[in-house]
């Protein structure tokens, strides 16, 4: 399964709640995504038909190891473009919008080069 941005966003959001309060419910992700839950219903099942998800049997999600993969690479990305961002004097709202988009828009051997670049002038 080639997955979209939008699966992307999902998997990134449940890792980003794992880290911010050690689980990710349905819910948690509707309401940290500003999505209804029909639309994180749909995107779990798809997730755990691809098997980057588990539902546990209390109702919470955990990432398969490709799914952490996946989840982890698509949030460095985020994280770099965002500071990026904020350092050219972006503010914060624009920044995570724009950061959020690039992180999706580059190949992972485009994205190494850039971040190999930087650190060579820092």
């Amino acid at each position: 399964m080639t997955l979209t941005s939008s699966m992307e966003n999902y998997l990134k959001t449940v890792f980003i709640l794992y880290r911010k309060q050690g689980y990710a419910r349905c819910v948690d992700i509707s309401e940290y995504m500003g999505v209804t839950m029909p639309s994180v219903s749909r995107a779990v099942k798809e997730l755990i038909k691809a098997e980057y998800l588990i539902k546990e049997a209390n109702g919470t999600l955990s990432l398969t190891m490709a799914g952490k993969k996946i989840a982890e690479n698509v949030y460095e990305r985020h994280c770099f473009f965002r500071e990026k961002l904020l350092a050219a004097g972006v503010d914060l709202q624009t920044a995570e919008r724009d950061a959020c988009r690039m992180e999706h828009g580059i190949s992972e051997k485009s994205f190494r080069k850039v971040k190999k670049t930087q650190k060579l002038e820092d």
